[in-house]
């Protein structure tokens, strides 16, 4: 984990799927040049009484959200889960479960800049230049990453749907 200081500010990403609040059921695929995200999204039921709960497996058809990194540096996916929530170092900056967020002015990335400095042709601007650091806020672990940017695409199905679509981006040559 990362140490935090008065510059990191969060921004809630809208534009991008919010996970199921109850068992978004993340999976990360990777090599060293690729990163791929996969998870349940939430889907508010209107008719929904509050007296059941709808238990959410692998085999269960739904929507999906696929997401591809562009150019990864780097990623950690584990806790904090939501009852440990306020334990995050960016929780008292905005950063809340269940969402997906982008960090503006990153610790973890000055950090990264840092840890590369030692490097003998280390460039400071060209280094810092398009790197962004996203959080995606799940129910039992947290995803973070550094990246140039995300594409996001939905999928109606199993998870198998979106595995199978994981695979088919894997395939493809890094962006």
């Amino acid at each position: 984990m990362y140490s935090v200081d008065g510059q990191d500010t969060v921004i809630e990403r809208a534009n991008v799927p919010g996970p199921d609040v109850g068992a978004p059921l993340p999976i990360i695929l990777a090599d060293e040049h690729r990163l791929l995200l996969t998870y349940r999204v939430s889907e508010p039921d209107p008719d929904w009484d509050g007296t059941y709960v709808t238990m959410a497996t692998a085999e269960s058809h739904g929507l999906m959200a696929v997401v591809r990194f562009k150019a990864p540096t780097v990623h950690m996916f584990g806790p904090p889960n939501d009852e440990a929530f306020s334990g995050h170092p960016l929780a008292d900056r905005g950063l809340n479960p269940y969402t997906v967020a982008e960090v503006h002015h990153s610790s973890w990335i000055r950090g990264l800049e840092r840890m590369n400095s030692v490097h003998p042709y280390h460039n400071r601007e060209r280094f810092l230049e398009h790197k962004r650091h996203f959080v995606f806020a799940f129910h039992d672990s947290t995803f973070e990453c550094v990246a140039h940017g995300i594409d996001a695409q939905l999928i109606r199905g199993p998870l198998t749907s979106a595995l199978f679509e994981m695979m088919r981006l894997l395939r493809q040559e890094p962006r």
